[in-house]
């Protein structure tokens, strides 16, 4: 299905259907989804967020940094092994 199949058939109230199934992982009707479910419910609504909603009200929007990170004060990771625990 492409996007402008996707978005003819969609409203803001089966949007808000779509992310509360998504959420619980339930229909209204109390009915589990299914993954595939589940993965159209996502694809719609970011579909519907990308064609109609800013960026910064879209699900999973991340504002930029006021100040880039630095590189002159890295410092690399350095990993230690735990002891095993009895």
């Amino acid at each position: 299905m492409n996007p402008e199949d996707i978005l003819k058939n969609l409203t803001p109230e089966i949007v808000a259907r779509f992310r509360s199934a998504i959420e619980t992982g339930r229909w209204p009707n109390g009915d589990k989804l299914t993954a595939e479910q589940r993965n159209t419910c996502m694809e719609a609504v970011i579909v519907y967020e990308h064609h109609t909603l800013p960026p910064e009200q879209r699900t999973g929007y991340v504002p930029p940094k006021a100040t880039p990170c630095k590189t002159d004060d890295e410092q690399p990771l350095s990993w230690q092994s735990q002891p095993e625990q009895k």
